[in-house]
């Protein structure tokens, strides 16, 4: 499977659907409806009760689901063959994510990070494209209102506002006038929802602003959560591990582009700790995205084609079991 997705041929999206539907099958045959948590903002929150008022049945939340996270890892596969951060064209990125997003049963439902999955997605394409770009100006506003509305979807996210600063300083020489536009655009979608609200005589400013507090993750409860965690982990590490050592071979901005890779999965790191919920681990699905990467990494570049065929195999094995038996 390994060598299949390794190969750049376009049937792939095809064997990427079969291999995404074996992994999520049980999300049609058990489906379930919208998550609600209690770190829901506006957005989501008036989403799913339009939703709710409609009355969807579950079956096209589940469909929904799997679109967007089918969606999602073909995404991120493009960006990182169009901007080389491996040294050929693969499908090794999105077979990755199909995987990791099925290492956790929340991670297959329907919620507000599994949306706003996608906001980050193009927010980190966006972020690539600002050394090159002919009007940085325009591309940070975008950015900056593409974060504002994920911030509005979850609370928590207002961390990954992080990421757009940050991003600024590694991808950008320092100009004022271009950090004045990115919170232009940050604090834009804010701007238009509370006049919204206030000509419809809803506002409440406590529906509005995001109220975040610090809190550790709690230690995981199941044996299957601690399996979940190494199998994320793992392949993390030996993903990184190669990157380092060929960061030598890469151009400047593909440097930079993994130094954005690993800031995002920091910085989506300390989403865990912002209105943290120990019982579910819906807010980890924010670190998929750049995990994804390096997992496709550590498939990628062994010259030893057993080990990533294992590594492979035992976390698929696992993920269907955990979807499957344990769901």
């Amino acid at each position: 499977m390994i060598g299949l997705f390794k190969q750049k041929n376009s049937s792939n999206i095809l064997v990427l659907l079969v291999y995404g539907l074996l992994l999520k099958f049980n999300l049609f045959l058990h489906p379930a409806g919208p998550l609600r948590q209690p770190e829901d903002h506006f957005l989501y929150n008036w989403l799913i009760d339009y939703a709710v008022s409609l009355q969807i049945p579950r079956i096209i939340y589940a469909a929904f689901t799997f679109l967007l996270l089918y969606s999602q890892a073909i995404l991120l596969n493009r960006i990182m063959n169009v901007h080389k951060l491996l040294p050929r064209h693969n499908y090794l990125p999105a077979m990755a994510y199909m995987l990791i997003t099925s290492l956790f049963v929340e991670w297959n439902q329907f919620s507000a990070p599994l949306i706003i999955n996608s906001f980050l997605i193009w927010i980190f394409y966006r972020l690539l494209s600002l050394p090159n770009s002919s009007r940085p100006g325009a591309l940070i506003f975008n950015i900056g209102v593409t974060m504002g509305i994920v911030t509005l979807f979850y609370k928590p996210a207002i961390v990954l506002v992080l990421l757009v600063i940050f991003a600024l300083f590694i991808m950008r020489p320092f100009r004022i006038q271009e950090w004045l536009i990115n919170l232009l655009g940050i604090t834009a979608p804010y701007y238009f929802l509370v006049i919204i609200l206030y000509l419809s005589n809803h506002l409440d400013w406590k529906t509005v602003l995001p109220v975040v507090s610090l809190k550790l993750p709690g230690m995981p409860s199941y044996i299957y959560i601690t399996i979940s965690i190494i199998l994320l982990v793992l392949p993390f590490m030996i993903g990184g591990y190669f990157v380092q050592n060929n960061l030598n071979k890469m151009f400047i901005q593909v440097r930079k582009s993994w130094s954005l890779l690993l800031l995002f999965l920091i910085i989506s790191m300390l989403v865990l700790v912002v209105n943290g919920n120990s019982d579910r681990y819906v807010n980890w699905l924010l670190c998929a995205v750049p995990l994804a990467t390096f997992h496709a990494a550590c498939y990628f570049y062994p010259t030893n084609k057993i080990f990533p065929q294992v590594l492979h195999w035992l976390t698929f094995g696992y993920a269907v079991y955990l979807n499957y038996f344990v769901a």
